[in-house]
């Protein structure tokens, strides 16, 4: 068997056909929305909006750039003065040439979470008919953000009056916050420095079991900014009465590493404790000695909190090794500024409410792992820096799609709104009898496909037959 030269391979039969149907699809947007404008300019209302010319806009899709002209109308303001709209724009909810469609703009988002905006840009570029740069990437990130803030701040304004929209009940609410420090660029480094800490804050009901000994935080709900502490705990709470039912909860209990934005950012009667994973690197940073390790670790574990604190002052006293001194001294003044909270609440003996069938209560301390998740993976490292506001935006769509919500929210942003005629679907039946003359072994699909007007190029791809 030979293959004639001029043969097309499949990648670049693919290609081509991508290409096409992009092609297609945005003339049919376009004629949609033109279609649309007719619509808006046969109701209007003629005394008080003029036609007064025609003018080009653009759209950038999935599809690629849609470019397509709509009505421009000479109307009187408030003052008297004459003002042209574009009654097409305002129906849609778009300003400008080059707007990003609410579709594109979630897919560049998803993308900007997972890598680089260069990165996010080339992904896009390569998997859609759109082409963009990275400072594109970085505008609609920056444009979500701004928007996703709005929410965060009315939300909550709301939760400080008591009014949060949340209505998941639950019983028990589990808190756990840490920060992580990153690199910071321009401005935002001349005024905080080379680096500045994000604190990141997730709040959960239970979990559920997954795997034989896998398990995962229900209803998570995350917050993550450079703000200051009472700032961000009013944002950290507007979250959690987006979500949840704040009046129902009966018991709070807070995980932390002993910092003292965390312990003041906890709402009152909270159950502090300090996280597992900080006291076991404390203890095995500031003690070489191995059996003065083991007893520290008997003494807490048997709550033995005093005299555990006794005898880490006794080594300090009776080493003759001055760092080995300054360690244990370093030790001590952890555990005795959380001396409160160095018994997990589970060893506490709480009278919690029972979890709900489908969920149990866990251990705290998922918190190490989350933050690297969350904004960790993505902002740190790689020489990555930031400016505040930059840092800020990105952190909330990271939140968002840590806790599988990044989707509904961005949703509830859309703007562009068609009249629902638009959203008719066709249907094309086809009975019982037909199917098999139509689909089964040795049918491959050219003898009865018909070739759309509108593309005239595939009627050269039609043509084409089976290499074999």
């Amino acid at each position: 068997m030979s293959v004639p030269e001029s043969a097309l391979d499949f990648k670049s039969f693919e290609l081509e056909v991508f290409r096409g149907v992009c092609r297609l699809g945005r003339e049919l947007i376009g004629e949609a929305l033109a279609c649309y404008d007719t619509e808006l300019s046969l109701s209007r209302d003629t005394t008080v909006y003029r036609t007064k010319d025609l003018r080009q806009t653009c759209i950038k899709t999935m599809l690629g750039e849609v470019t397509f002209f709509r009505t421009m109308y000479e109307a009187v303001g408030e003052n008297g003065s004459k003002k042209y709209v574009y009654l097409l724009d305002e129906a849609l909810g778009i300003s400008g040439s080059g707007f990003f469609s609410d579709l594109l703009s979630e897919f560049i988002a998803k993308a900007a979470c997972e890598s680089s905006y260069r990165a996010a840009a080339r992904s896009v570029s390569e998997m859609t008919g759109q082409t963009i740069s990275h400072t594109a990437a970085w505008t609609v990130v920056q444009r979500l953000g701004a928007r996703l803030n709005s929410k965060e701040v009315e939300a909550a304004a709301l939760a400080k009056k008591g009014k949060g929209k949340g209505t998941l009940e639950t019983k028990v609410l589990f808190e756990e916050l840490d920060g992580i420090h990153l690199n910071l660029q321009g401005k935002s480094r001349k005024e905080h420095g080379a680096s500045k800490e994000m604190k990141v804050s997730i709040a959960y009901d239970g979990a559920e079991k997954t795997g034989k000994k896998r398990y995962r935080l229900t209803n998570k709900v995350a917050t993550a900014n450079f703000e200051g502490v009472q700032r961000f705990h009013r944002r950290k709470e507007g979250t959690i009465a987006a979500v949840y039912n704040v009046d129902e909860i009966e018991t709070r209990l807070l995980n932390g590493d002993g910092a003292n934005w965390i312990n003041e950012s906890a709402e009152p009667d909270t159950h502090f404790q300090l996280d597992h994973f900080h006291i076991s690197r404390a203890i095995t940073r500031y003690v070489s000695n191995e059996e003065a390790r083991i007893m520290i670790r008997e003494l807490l574990y048997s709550k033995q909190i005093d005299l555990m604190l006794v005898v880490i002052e006794a080594y300090s006293n009776s080493t003759g090794d001055e760092k080995e001194r300054e360690n244990f001294l370093k030790l001590h003044e952890y555990f005795q500024n959380n001396k409160d909270y160095l018994i997990p609440y589970h060893r506490r003996g709480l009278d919690l409410p029972l979890p709900p069938e489908d969920k149990v209560y866990r251990r705290m301390g998922a918190m190490e792992s989350n933050i690297f998740t969350i904004i960790g993976n993505r902002m740190k490292g790689g020489r990555a820096c930031w400016s505040i506001e930059g840092g800020n935006n990105l952190a909330r769509l990271l939140c968002l799609k840590a806790t599988g919500k990044l989707s509904e929210a961005l949703q509830m942003l859309s703007s562009v709104m068609l009249p629902e005629h638009y959203s008719e679907e066709v249907e094309v039946k086809m009975s019982a009898s037909k199917v098999p003359m139509r689909v089964g072994k040795g049918f491959n699909g050219f003898h009865q496909a018909s070739i759309p007007t509108a593309l005239p190029w595939l009627n050269d791809i039609a043509a084409m037959r089976p290499i074999c």
